[in-house]
């Protein structure tokens, strides 16, 4: 009989943000941040905040579309969460996901009886988690940033 893992409720405040910010070095970090095993019903209700955002440019000069990659995270009872996707940008000043089945994570999603879910089973999970989130606005921010900076 499996186990099931209980409940917890990650919520950002401001000194665990930042000290989940100051863990962030490079995106792929995340996946190394100990697991938190996260009940998947539960999933849409995590309140994970923007920890950075990289623009990472192709070349082909200033016409050349960008892409980079984006991090969100939260902590709560000393764990950080994470969550960190690569995007593209596309026509008329759009972003999107680069691979919706690229997301890296240190969540392992569990089932209504603990089991924790295969990276293909909790990718729709995820990127309802994603898509919930602001992230486009937090990209478009630091292409505008980026720009000014060149």
């Amino acid at each position: 009989m499996a186990r099931r893992a209980p409940r917890r409720t990650l919520s950002p405040s401001d000194h665990s943000i930042d000290a989940v910010a100051n863990m962030m070095t490079a995106a792929w970090h995340v996946v190394s941040w100990p697991p938190i095993l996260w009940q998947v019903e539960s999933a849409p209700h995590l309140r994970l905040v923007h920890l950075g955002t990289e623009v990472l440019h192709r070349g082909g000069g200033e016409a050349a579309p960008c892409s980079g990659h984006t991090v969100w995270g939260t902590q709560a009872d000393g764990a950080a969460a994470g969550i960190t996707w690569d995007w593209v940008q596309i026509p008329e000043g759009a972003v999107a996901l680069a691979d919706p089945l690229a997301l890296l994570t240190n969540l392992w999603l569990l089932d209504r009886e603990g089991q924790v879910l295969s990276p293909l089973q909790a990718a729709p999970h995820l990127n309802e988690i994603v898509h919930a989130l602001p992230w486009q606005d937090e990209v478009r921010r630091a292409l505008a940033r980026d720009h000014v900076a060149q």
